[in-house]
C-alpha cells in the first residue's frame, strides 16, 4: 500500500470559491449570504485547500450564538476524500478561530441521519449536549425546493486556551 501526502492550507472561503464547489443552488445562495456576515465579523467560513487552492472541504463558526461560546456549521469534506483527516484540520482550525476571540466553548448540531459525522465529532471531543428540531431547503434533481426536516443532536466542547 502506498501513501500520498498532500500539504493543505486553511483560508478564509470567498465568493469566488462557490461555484466550484458542487453544492445545489438553494445551497449557494445561503452560503453567500453567510459570506456577507463574514465581511461584518459575526462569522468566520473557512476553506481546506490543498496547492490548486480549490476548497476540499469548507465550514462556518458564527460568534453570535451561543452565549459564551460559539457555534460550528455547514461542515462539509468532498466526499471521496472523507475520512481523510480534512474534517479534522478544518475543525481545529475553526476552533482556533473561537480561541482567538477568547471564547471557551464550541458547538455543533449533527442530523441524527447522518451518524459518521458525529463520530468524528465525538473522537475530536465533542459530547452531547441535547437535541432541536432541523429543517433546511433541498434541491430536487427537477429544480424543485423541498423542506427537509430531522432531529438534530447538540454537541459541545470545552475548548482549552
Amino acid at each position: 500500500m502506498h501513501e500520498v501526502v498532500i500539504p493543505l492550507t486553511v483560508r478564509d472561503l470567498t465568493v469566488e470559491d462557490l461555484p466550484t464547489l458542487g453544492e445545489s443552488p438553494s445551497k449557494l445562495v445561503s452560503m453567500a449570504k453567510e459570506l456577507k456576515r463574514a465581511e461584518v465579523g459575526e462569522i468566520d467560513y473557512l476553506a481546506v485547500c490543498p496547492p490548486s487552492g480549490r476548497p476540499v472541504g469548507y465550514g462556518a463558526v458564527d460568534y453570535l450564538k451561543p452565549a459564551g461560546g460559539a457555534t460550528l456549521y455547514q461542515l462539509s469534506v468532498l466526499e471521496p476524500l472523507q475520512s481523510c483527516g480534512i474534517g479534522t484540520i478544518l475543525i481545529q482550525a475553526l476552533e482556533d478561530r473561537i480561541r482567538a476571540r477568547g471564547l471557551p466553548l464550541a458547538e455543533l448540531g449533527v442530523d441524527d441521519a447522518s451518524p459518521r459525522p458525529r463520530r468524528l465529532y465525538e473522537r475530536l471531543g465533542y459530547v452531547v449536549s441535547g437535541s432541536e428540531l432541523g429543517s433546511w431547503d433541498v434541491d430536487g434533481p427537477d429544480g424543485s425546493v423541498t423542506r427537509y426536516e430531522t432531529t438534530i443532536t447538540l454537541l459541545r466542547k470545552e475548548l482549552q486556551p
